[in-house]
């Protein structure tokens, strides 16, 4: 081999590690970034299998809830279902069912009473009336507000009759409780919101009228 060949072969020697280098150095980086990659998916497909997961289990935990007995829950039968223009008395406060006005309150929330008459008709198409005293602190109204705000069978205004700070009422049951942060409030509107109590199921809570 002359000098000239020498000299290209090493040449060609120096470009041919030179590339392997660079191949090298090429397939790190792809490691790092690809590997990269593959770990945030990991990481992200993990946490929404934890939330996904969390989320069912919330919602199974939420629905076995609804079907054990609520404490303290009264429960009224045998309730008439007359539409009437007179005013009516009822037992309870708010009224649980019985003889109520023709046409019915669109659930919404409401920050002034509503006519009871027509509330009482809402119970009747499956709606849950959320009331509270007229005094109950700003925070607790809210709390009962994140519960009722767009939900199209829940019903909240103030009542200033009845005797406990909240209660909650569907068709022929009702719960007075202490706390607008009382866990049963949940577990009350689970099992009675178009529950099985309904007289009318599927009828409208909108289309009515308001207050």
């Amino acid at each position: 081999m002359n000098n000239a060949e020498k000299r290209q072969t090493e040449r060609q020697a120096i470009v041919e590690s030179v590339y392997a280098q660079h191949r090298a150095k090429q397939r790190k980086r792809n490691l790092l970034i690809y590997g990269g990659f593959g770990l945030l998916a990991v990481a992200i497909i993990t946490v929404l299998a934890y939330v996904v997961t969390g989320s069912i289990t919330q919602n199974n935990a939420a629905a076995d809830a609804a079907k054990q007995p609520i404490a303290d829950v009264k429960t009224y039968s045998d309730l008439t279902r007359n539409h009437v223009s007179a005013a009516v008395a009822y037992p309870q406060q708010p009224g649980v069912g019985g003889d109520h006005a023709q046409i019915w309150t669109n659930c919404a929330v409401y920050t002034q009473p509503v006519k009871e008459q027509q509330a009482v008709h809402s119970l009747e198409h499956g709606a849950v009336w959320i009331s509270y005293q007229p005094g109950l602190p700003q925070a607790d109204v809210a709390t009962l507000t994140s519960l009722a705000k767009d939900k199209p069978y829940i019903l909240l205004s103030p009542n200033p009759n009845q005797p406990e700070p909240v209660t909650v009422t569907a068709w022929g049951n009702q719960l007075a409780l202490q706390e607008a942060g009382d866990a049963r409030i949940p577990a009350f509107l689970k099992a009675f919101v178009q529950g099985p109590q309904t007289p009318e199921p599927g009828a409208a809570c909108s289309g009515g009228v308001d207050g």
